[in-house]
């Protein structure tokens, strides 16, 4: 079970009292986009073995969205931070980067 910390409040909790959002740092389609570019948005994720970015909801406590860094195949978290952040935090690049010595955040 993932242990999640909210970056707004604090507080740390089993995956039941958050609830996932899919995907962080999507660039979102505006009304202007192709068809194509919409359905890449709606359709075309990432889905990796190993590190992997998410949004998450803190559904029964804050309410607040956040990201968070984990790992697909251990379920280990790197570490959360806010939904606000467009980069990815050093802080966490560095506890990735620490456990696991072969990743590279993509560019």
């Amino acid at each position: 079970m993932l242990r999640l910390t909210c970056p707004y409040c604090g507080v740390t909790g089993e995956e039941t009292e958050f609830h996932p959002g899919g995907e962080a740092h999507l660039t979102r389609s505006g009304p202007g986009a192709t068809d194509e570019a919409f359905r890449d948005y709606l359709f075309q994720r990432r889905n990796p073995r190993g590190v992997h970015f998410e949004r998450w909801h803190h559904q029964y406590g804050c309410g607040k969205w956040f990201h968070a860094a984990r790992c697909t195949l251990t379920l280990e978290v790197f570490g959360t931070y806010t939904a606000q952040t467009a980069v990815i935090p050093e802080h966490i690049i560095d506890a990735i980067q620490s456990r696991r010595t072969d990743w590279r955040p993509e560019t």
